[in-house]
Order: structure tokens, then sequence, then C-alpha cells
């Protein structure tokens, strides 16, 4: 799936010298980021999607009809037990339904139409088991708020999640919330987020199907929804290997759960609502919108927030000085809430409709975050200056904590929420969260510890019986793994470091979203405003050919390519992180900007420039330390300014094949390449 991002897409797609897309069956086309901006540029824009998905072929979604995820799951696309991708990061959502979905880059996008294919490193693989139920009055959206705030130490960095719990764990959690779950994984650092094909989803797919069959009649088995197909899927399920193993395993106790909100702008700060609720943080803007909380029967749990709330049958207005602004994830699911009369409600309390878009959530149209504002949203990101002004704060929660926040004027929940006798905390851990086998599974997890020390042991007498022979080994391995350099790729780059010292630093930082969907910006200007969200300053202490170095998880967020090219617009040819998100690891790589992980050097920085008390931490430095990538041999070698010491560390091998992609000057022009040879 694509979206606004269709055209940009088109225009690599035809400048590789692709006329045909390999099977418009795999493509779908839906106008959801951008759909208040009624200016021409952007109605001409629209105009040429919709007309090249035409000729071609292709599934067409137009502005208003829906967020293209929600479309993506309630139209049948992403189907159970297949692999769906979109070039935005929210397509973890798809998760949700059983469907394994991820994102991928506009560069990706445009080679998968013109080939089919795409490109994968397998990714690490996490187990999140959930025990207990979900106590009335808690949400998917506080499921996923609480593992963000509680496990908060890049736990599941570019990790693959495999939610898991027993039959009466899995029936407390509806598919409305699973896809809010899986949405949100993006959020926790996650390339996916995907939940079983159990019975909740196979009643929620009967149903589907059910009601296709009851309104286009015609399509028979051409439906995307048949009773047929989900009989094939009953009876080939996709289950996870009987004793399959996983790189992490965590588990977090459903019952212990309560309302949480996450912020102000990360969702790695989670409080529970009372604890906010007794602090009557004053609102100004309360946001009922987006993907991931905008359905029927989120409408339905702010709508029941009022009508509890009616005196003599009258709702009541939202507090004074607090706008509410409403829109569903799509055009089906606002028609599903008018039926009930939700949509009503919330326009009688005095919401503001918006068209079924991204809006708000991206930064976009109306309803923005002004300076010195408090916001809070049933949105899935909260980074600063994503929803406005970099000088607001927003808080994310769920749909009756926004309602009822809205009602009061304050951050707070509607009281439905009572805790279960003996809770005191939210439980959560490493393992099962079942001690008996989580205690076994530690036992061998010591065998095996003790079985590799005595294979060390061994090794290390054969080297000192051996030594010179082990030496000559070594020195011979050592030389093996020099990494082949293509012609014209330098074997070297250096440059000196300039360290942007925090972690987390996302794309909305390194690049505005209000840039985002505007076309042919030109190169100065993306170098200008290059990490700007982040850092004001950036632009005038950052220099052409300086070595980028930044804390850990950099890029995080979303999908968007220029978060790589503004960096070269900078020309700055090498960022160096702790680790990086993948979705910029990919977007870098795509685009031709290179990037090394040297979590050493960031503790050294840390150290060395630690901010005193007292004094105001500097965001963006100039070292004077210098940094050589030898990609020959693979390694970094950092000198610690003038007369410090230099030091030398190991890095991941930058293997032939991406070598070729970046010399091309990234993978539109490599595909390019291979179309023309």
């Amino acid at each position: 799936m694509t979206h606004d991002n269709s055209w940009p897409v088109a225009l690599k797609f035809m400048s590789i010298g692709a006329s045909k897309i390999h099977n418009n069956r795999q493509i779908v086309m839906t106008l959801d980021h951008d759909v208040q901006n009624k200016s021409e540029a952007n109605l001409k824009k629209y105009r040429q999607i919709e007309e090249f998905a035409k000729k071609h072929g292709v599934d067409f979604y137009p502005a208003g009809r829906g967020i293209g995820h929600q479309i993506m799951v309630e139209e049948g696309y992403a189907w159970p037990g297949t692999v769906t991708v979109a070039s935005d990061s929210h397509s973890n959502m798809y998760g949700g339904v059983g469907c394994l979905g991820t994102p991928v880059v506009r560069t990706d996008a445009a080679s998968i139409w013109a080939t089919g294919r795409t490109w994968w490193q397998i990714p690490p693989i996490a187990k999140v088991t959930f025990t207990g139920v979900l106590p009335p009055g808690v949400t998917g959206k506080d499921v996923i708020v609480a593992l963000c705030g509680l496990f908060n130490k890049d736990d599941v960095l570019n990790h693959a999640i495999e939610f898991t719990g027993s039959e009466e764990t899995m029936r407390s959690i509806p598919i409305d919330d699973r896809l809010t779950i899986a949405n949100m994984t993006t959020e926790w650092g996650a390339l996916s987020g995907l939940f079983p094909i159990d019975s909740v989803l196979q009643s929620w797919l009967r149903a589907k199907a059910t009601t296709s069959a009851m309104l286009r009649p015609e399509l028979g088995d051409q439906a995307r929804f048949t009773h047929a197909k989900i009989d094939e899927l009953i009876n080939n399920p996709l289950t996870a290997d009987p004793g399959a193993t996983y790189a992490k395993e965590l588990y977090l106790n459903l019952s212990t759960l309560s309302p949480f909100v996450a912020g102000p702008n990360s969702v790695k700060v989670a409080t529970p609502v009372k604890d906010l609720e007794a602090q009557k943080i004053k609102l100004d803007k309360a946001y009922l919108v987006s993907c991931t909380n905008s359905r029927a029967s989120d409408i339905a749990a702010a709508a029941r927030v009022f009508r509890e709330a009616a005196k003599d049958g009258v709702i009541p207005k939202i507090a004074d000085g607090v706008k509410f602004y409403i829109a569903a994830a799509s055009l089906l699911e606002q028609q599903a809430a008018e039926e009930t009369g939700d949509w009503q409600v919330l326009l009688e309390a005095g919401a503001e409709p918006l068209p079924s878009g991204c809006g708000p959530c991206i930064g976009l149209g109306t309803g923005l975050l002004e300076p010195g504002e408090v916001g809070i949203s049933a949105s899935n990101r909260n980074f600063k200056g994503r929803m406005g002004s970099t000088e607001a704060k927003a808080y994310l929660a769920s749909p009756e904590v926004v309602a009822a926040s809205a009602l009061k004027g304050y951050i707070a929940g509607p009281g439905w929420y009572q805790k279960p006798e003996g809770v005191e905390k939210v439980i959560v851990g490493e393992g099962s969260g079942n001690f008996a086998q989580d205690k076994a599974r530690s036992i061998e997890d010591a065998l095996d510890k003790l079985v590799s020390q005595a294979d060390n042991i061994i090794a290390n007498a054969e080297k000192d019986l051996f030594g010179g022979a082990s030496d000559a080994a070594a020195a011979a391995e050592e030389e093996e793994t020099l990494t082949e350099i293509l012609p014209g790729f330098p074997e070297k780059i250096e440059g000196e470091i300039v360290f942007c010292d925090a972690d987390n630093i996302n794309t909305d930082g390194i690049y505005p979203g209000k840039y985002t969907y505007q076309d042919n910006v030109p190169p100065e200007k993306m170098a200008e405003v290059c990490m700007e969200n982040y850092d004001k300053a950036f632009r005038e202490i950052a220099r052409p050919g300086d070595i980028l170095v930044a804390g850990f998880n950099f890029g995080c967020g979303s999908s968007r390519e220029q978060a790589a090219t503004a960096i070269l617009a900078k020309k700055i040819p090498l960022v160096v992180a702790g680790s990086f998100g993948n979705i910029f690891s990919r977007n870098s790589i795509n685009n031709a900007l290179m990037g090394v992980e040297v979590p050493r050097l960031v503790k050294r920085l840390r150290e060395t420039f630690k901010t005193k008390d007292g004094e105001e931490k500097v965001l963006t430095r100039r070292t004077g330390w210098k940094l050589t990538w030898d990609v020959r041999r693979s390694k970094v070698i950092v000198t610690e300014g003038e007369g410090g010491q230099t030091w030398s560390q190991k890095v991941g091998e930058l293997p032939p094949n991406v070598q070729e992609i970046i010399a091309r000057g990234g993978l539109e022009k490599w595909v390019k390449a291979q179309i023309e040879a």
C-alpha cells in the first residue's frame, strides 16, 4: 500500500525505466495524509495518483474514503497468514489480524512495483506472552502504552514480535484492540507485531464474510472475505513450531493493568491515569483521530463518556477552552458510528469533525498544537513537534480517556476502571510469566553456559599448547575477513565528529513532518531544515564532511526517506550511532547514506562531554574528535581530539552487494541499472 506518497513512488518507478507494474493485484493506493489540503498543487498530485492507478489497473481509494491501514484491514487486503507491506511506518497494524505487516520505504515500493520483490534482513524474534484478562475499563491502547513505558530500554528494538497467551487471555482482547496494539509496536521499536490466528480472529472473519455475502452477492468467490477462504485458513493454520526458541521473551499480566497515559512528547513515559488526574493538567486540545483508535468501537467508547454524564437526556458540552477534534478511521467506520448515534453524540457535545484521514496525527491541516498548548490524543505518536509546535506538550491515551479529558478540561479518566482485589502494581518481566516453566528454562540456559565455558577452556588450552599454530591461524582468519571493496568505492571515510547527544532522535526530529508532503523541496532547503525539530542550532554547527554521531535508536519513527536524504543534502557522508531504527537503516541504504553502529563511541563521548551540574545540556556539539571508518577492515579508528588517545573498534562488514547499491547512488539507480542490463 502507498498513500499520498504514491506519486513520488511513481516518479521513482518511472525514473528507473519501468513502464509496467509487475503485478497490479499486488498494489493498493489510498489518499489519506494531506486530505484537508485543497491547494492546486496537492489536488494536482491527487489527480496524478488516480490517473496512474487507473492506467495500471491498481485498486485506488480517494481522499475521504479512509486511512490506508484501516482500508487494508476492512477490505481484506491484509489477509491472515500472508505478508503485507506499506510505505508507512504503521504497517505493523496488520499483525492485529494475523497478517505479518511491516513498513518499507518509497524506493522499496518502486522496486516492488517494478519487480514484485524487495529485500529484508531476517530480524530477531521476540515473544510477548499475555497472562490474565483485560479488566473492565482497560483497553488495547493501555496495553501498548504500558509496554512502551515499562519496557523502555529498546528491549524489542528491530525485533519482530509474536503475541501469545492462553485462550481465555486472548479472548479478552478484541480485534480492534489487537489492531491498536500491533499498530503501535512501531513506537515500541519493533518491526512487526503479530497476533495469532485464533478463535477471536476466526469469528471476526466469519462476520466479515457473512456481511460481504449479504451486501455484495454478485462478487461470489471473487470477494476478499469468503467462508471458503476462512475454512482453508483454519485447516492450514500458521503457528509457531513446537519448541521454537526466541531471541527474547517478555510477559505482561493484563489483569494488573489500569488505564495509562503516554507522555508528554514520548511513548516511553507511561503514567497511570489516576496519577495524572490528581495533577489536573489543563488541556487545550483533544483528538480522536488516526488509524490507531478511530474505529466505530472507539467512537462508541468516547460517546459513552458523554452519554453517562448526561442529565435529563441532555448531552454535556466539552469543557470551556478545549477543542475536541474527531475523524473516523474510514468512511465505513463513520457510517457505523452514525447508525448507532455515537457520532452525533460527539457532535452534540461540541466536537469538530474532520475528514477521514491522518490530519493532526501527522501535523497536517486543522487543529495543530500551538506553542504552550497541551493536547491529548488517541493517535499513535507524540514526538515533540509532530502534532504542531515543538513548544507544545502531547499525550496519548485511549478514546475514553481522551473523551473524559475533553469533558473535564484536564487529563482524566471516565471512572470505569475498578482495581481488582490484591492488585498493587503492574506485573511484567522476562520469560513467559509461568514461574515453573521459566525456572526450567533458566536451568537449561545455565547448562548451555557451562558447556560453552568448557569449550572455551579447551580452546584456550589448545592455544597455550600450540600457540604458534593458533596465532598463525588467527592471523590468517583476520586476513580472510577483509572486506572486498568494489572499484570506485572508498576504502576509508573520515571526518570530524559532530555529536548529537540524545537517544531516540526520531524522523520528525531529523526532517519535520510539515515538509514531508511538499514535493520538489530543493536540497538546499532540506539541508537547512535538517535536524530542525531536534535542535535548530544544528544547521549552523554541522558542516559538510562532518561525521554525525548520535545516541541509541537513531531514526525511529516514520518511513519518510527525507530523514536520510536531508542528511545527505547537508553533505554529511556517514552517520554513527549506538543503534539505528530499522526503517532509517533501510532508507539510508536505499538512498546511499552510510551508517555504522559503535556503542562504545557514544559512551566515550558522553563520558568526556558530560553536562555538569547547573549547565544546560548541549544538544549539538563540535567535538574536535576525528573518526575514520576503514571499510576494508570493518574497523573505525577514533582520535579523541588534539593529543588525545586513539583507539579502534571492529564494526559490521559492508558487503559488496550493499556497496554496489550505495556506489550506484541508491536502490533506485541500482534497479534502473539492472533493468537496463
